[in-house]
C-alpha cells in the first residue's frame, strides 16, 4: 500500500495526552479511589508527559511528594515542563522492572495502561509490592483489547480488526481482565475492580487513538485483512455516524 490509512503514528507524548482526555471518566475514579492524603508519597508508575501529577501533587500538599518514573528521557521532558514550579514533585528516569524506589517508602501508587506495554507485568506488579508500604493502596488500570468493538456494515472486518489488535498490535491485549489475579499473586489484597467503557462518537479522534487505519494498514500488508475489504471498511467508517468503543479495567488493591 502507497500512504497510510488514517493519521500516521502520532508523536507517543500527544498521544498518550490524547487517551488521557478520551478517558477522563476513569481516570478521576481512579484517583479517587486511591484517596491521596496529605504527607503521603505518591508514586505514578510509567508517568509519561506527566498528565496525573500535577493532581497527585495537589492532593499530597507540601508535606507530601509525588514521583513519576519513566524509561523515556523525551516523556519525562514533557513531564518536567508539566510540573515546572511543583516543589513536591521528582521525576525518575528508570525501568519499571527495577523501580528507583526504596523499598517500603510508598503509600499510595497507580499503573495506569503501562503493564500492557511492558515485557513482564508480574514483575513491575512484584517491584510495586516491594516498593510500598503495609497498609499502601494501589490503583492498576488497563484495557481488554478484546472488547474492541467498531460498528461498521461489514461486521465481519470489524471482527477481524479486533482479533489483529488483540493478537498482534498490543503485547498483552487481555490484561484488563487479568488484573485482579495478577494483583492478589503478587501479594496485594484486591479491594474493588471496575469497569468503564469508553465510548468514541468521532472518527477522526477514535483513528487517532484506536490506530484505526494505521492498524488496518498494517493487518493488510501481513494478508490478515484483504485489502480491497480493508479499505472499503475504513473509508465507509469516515463517511458516516461513528461508534467504536472498549472495556478498561481498573482495579484498586492494598498491600
Amino acid at each position: 500500500m502507497s500512504s497510510t490509512l488514517g493519521v500516521p503514528r502520532p508523536d507517543q507524548a500527544d498521544y498518550m495526552l490524547r487517551a488521557a482526555s478520551a478517558g477522563r471518566e476513569y481516570k478521576q475514579q481512579l484517583l479517587d479511589l486511591l484517596g491521596v492524603r496529605p504527607g503521603q508519597t505518591v508514586l505514578d508508575v510509567g508517568c509519561g508527559p506527566g498528565t496525573d501529577l500535577p493532581a497527585l501533587a495537589e492532593q499530597v500538599g507540601g508535606s507530601g511528594v509525588v514521583i513519576g518514573v519513566d524509561r523515556d528521557p523525551a516523556m519525562l521532558a514533557r513531564a518536567r515542563e508539566r510540573v515546572n514550579g511543583l516543589l513536591r514533585v521528582e521525576l525518575r528516569e528508570g525501568d519499571v522492572h527495577a523501580l528507583p524506589i526504596e523499598s517500603g517508602t510508598v503509600d499510595r501508587a497507580k499503573i495506569d495502561r503501562v503493564l500492557m506495554h511492558v515485557a513482564e507485568p508480574a514483575e513491575v506488579l512484584a517491584e510495586l509490592h516491594r516498593v510500598t508500604r503495609q497498609g499502601a493502596r494501589i490503583g492498576l488500570a488497563e484495557p481488554d483489547w478484546d472488547t474492541l468493538s467498531v460498528d461498521a456494515e461489514d461486521l465481519e472486518t470489524s471482527r477481524a480488526f479486533t482479533r489483529y489488535t488483540s493478537a498482534e498490535v498490543v503485547r498483552h491485549a487481555t490484561i484488563g481482565r487479568s488484573l485482579g489475579r495478577l494483583a492478589e499473586q503478587a501479594g496485594f489484597g484486591v479491594e474493588s475492580v471496575l469497569a468503564t467503557t469508553p465510548v468514541f462518537r468521532n472518527f477522526r479522534d477514535a483513528d487517532h487513538t484506536l490506530g484505526l487505519g494505521r492498524n488496518m494498514q498494517r493487518a493488510i500488508e501481513e494478508g490478515r485483512i484483504d485489502r480491497d475489504r480493508g479499505s472499503r471498511w475504513f473509508a465507509d467508517l469516515s463517511q458516516g455516524p461513528f461508534y467504536a468503543s472498549f472495556t478498561l479495567v481498573s482495579v484498586i488493591c492494598s498491600r
